[in-house]
């Protein structure tokens, strides 16, 4: 039986058919246009429609690069089902370097949007109506802030049986069970039905290798999972995914410059040094403890801090010296990256 078309912004797309196409966003204050950028892969088979996402932060530029190799892959034109990828959903904070829109609004905290509301309101609902709504699963692509550098990890309502299966399916080490924030893509695909990961790794303008690997991998395997493109034999070590129920910041107990002495992935003890504050001439003012035993998954990167400020991000698991083991593990295997050209 042959597959219906996909409609996105008024193109019709055909089963088998690969298309590149702009969703005409609100124009600002003359009548520039811009549009958001779509890639859609309508495979001739049946199977599962998903979304990946990037930029809905307009500083976190990793999901870009991700995207872009994502959709280069060969197998990808075989695959079952539909993939929907948005490099950019943010374009206009893209061109500014900046998080937010042009209204100052956060676009993943303007969801589900309104055709007759703010920009960021409008654009939410814009990719709202034409992507998500025509998805059953989602990734979305994230980075740490600026000046903050993240673990590659999931983030997902991992009490979904089906959601942790996507998870573990993704192949990074942390999984978060973490709460869906009123406002954000997230919550609003989940009213719609689709069940999304939200992927956190890197650092805001900038690229990063390490993460960019890990995200391009990571969502082939979910593709593998959730039947749109064959299931091949893991290559490299294997690497467990551990749940994290829980995760806090640890601040600053004193304004000064920073020496840091954990790093992502550092397994940590409760107790352990994590940084030193110092004044300008040295003389130290302070010192970051660890408050618990856990592992880093985040940490800021300026060596500037402000009494109070959130230095690093620890993750707590039941046996955190795994975890780290399996981050070592996780380097290790993207160092020679898997040929992602053979998918199906």
């Amino acid at each position: 039986m042959k597959r219906e078309d996909i409609v996105i912004g008024g193109v019709r797309i055909k089963a088998g058919e690969q298309k590149r196409l702009q969703l005409e966003m609100p124009p600002l204050y003359t009548d520039t246009s811009m549009g958001i950028p779509v890639f859609v892969q309508h495979g001739k088979r049946p199977g599962p429609t998903l979304f990946v996402s990037a930029a809905i932060h307009g500083d976190e530029l990793n999901g870009i690069e991700i995207v872009s190799r994502l959709i280069k892959t060969r197998g990808i034109k075989n695959l079952r089902g539909t993939l929907i990828a948005i490099p950019m959903v943010n374009v206009y904070g893209v061109l500014n370097q900046s998080r937010y829109l042009p209204d100052r609004r956060d676009l993943n905290r303007c969801f589900p949007g309104s055709k007759k509301g703010s920009l960021a309101g409008r654009i939410a609902r814009l990719f709202l109506d034409e992507i998500v709504s025509k998805c059953d699963y989602g990734i979305d692509l994230h980075t740490g802030a600026i000046h903050r550098s993240n673990l590659p990890q999931i983030r997902a309502n991992l009490d979904d049986e089906k959601t942790l299966e996507m998870a573990e399916a993704f192949g990074v080490p942390v999984l978060l069970n973490a709460d869906i924030r009123d406002g954000s893509l997230r919550q609003a695909a989940a009213d719609e039905g689709a069940r999304v990961l939200l992927y956190e790794a890197g650092q805001a303008l900038r690229y990063d290798e390490f993460s960019i690997r890990a995200g391009v991998k990571g969502i082939i395997k979910v593709m593998r999972q959730i039947g749109m493109l064959n299931k091949i034999k893991a290559r490299g070590h294997s690497i467990n995914p551990f749940v994290a129920r829980q995760s806090g910041w640890v601040r600053a107990n004193e304004s000064g410059f920073v020496v840091h002495k954990a790093q992502l992935g550092d397994h940590v003890e409760k107790g352990d040094v994590l940084a030193i504050i110092s004044n300008p001439f040295g003389e130290q003012l302070g010192t970051i403890f660890s408050p618990s035993t856990g592992v880093v998954i985040g940490k800021q990167n300026i060596p500037l801090a402000q009494e109070g400020e959130a230095i690093y991000h620890i993750a707590y698991f039941n046996d955190p010296d795994q975890v780290a083991e399996h981050v070592e593990l996780l380097q290790d295997n993207l160092v020679v990256p898997e040929s992602i050209a053979d998918m199906t």
